[in-house]
């Protein structure tokens, strides 16, 4: 049901189109044959040539970022407060070190497994923020590099009933850049609308 990937070629668009065109697939995890799927709800996009809120800004190539600077559609993962996986899809061509942040999913498959995971019982707190999605779908530091046409990690289409049209995504602000000056207030955060499983209105 959930076994088609996007092809690479759909990971090459430039990072806003992919941020929203995502919104309604699925992200997928098959991880010791326990299969996790969540519907993507909210992204962020993060511009490594020029935004200051960017791990990579400006063109910075370093052992944590170096996934980055590759083709797009591979994973890029990185820890948060020492604690928390943080999950992001590199898109664009070579040397261009775009990401995609996943901010919030809606719980659809194996949802057993992430409750074990999460050590709760409310499927609502399970994936509406970025923190908790990769709790629940087993994703660490293990899929840093991993290709999201591979068999661990990968994004799946929406199925007709999830298609999301334009009129239903919200744009705002993202989240906890502070520190990112004229970039602050860039409204590179995007969501389906009036979606309960949104990391933040």
């Amino acid at each position: 049901m959930f076994s088609v990937k996007y092809p690479r070629d759909f990971y090459l668009q430039d990072a806003e189109q992919v941020a929203q065109q995502i919104l309604g697939s699925y992200l997928c995890t098959c991880i010791d044959d326990q299969l996790t799927v969540g519907k993507i709800v909210e992204t962020e996009i993060y511009l490594g040539s020029i935004d200051k809120a960017a791990h990579s800004y400006p063109n910075k190539k370093t052992p944590r970022t170096q996934i980055q600077f590759g083709l797009g559609g591979y994973a890029y993962i990185f820890l948060v407060y020492g604690m928390y996986y943080q999950f992001c899809i590199v898109t664009g061509p070579v040397d261009v070190p775009d990401v995609i942040l996943i901010r919030a999913l809606e719980p659809i498959a194996g949802i057993e497994y992430m409750m074990a995971r999460c050590k709760t019982q409310q499927v609502k707190n399970l994936t509406n923020g970025p923190g908790k999605l990769c709790i629940s779908l087993n994703i660490t530091k293990n899929l840093y590099g991993a290709d999201l046409l591979g068999e661990e990690i990968w994004l799946s289409p929406p199925h007709p009933v999830d298609i999301i049209n334009m009129n239903q995504i919200q744009t705002a602000k993202r989240i906890g850049i502070d520190y990112a000056e004229e970039f602050v207030d860039k409204l590179w955060r995007f969501y389906i609308k009036d979606n309960q499983y949104i990391s933040k209105k």
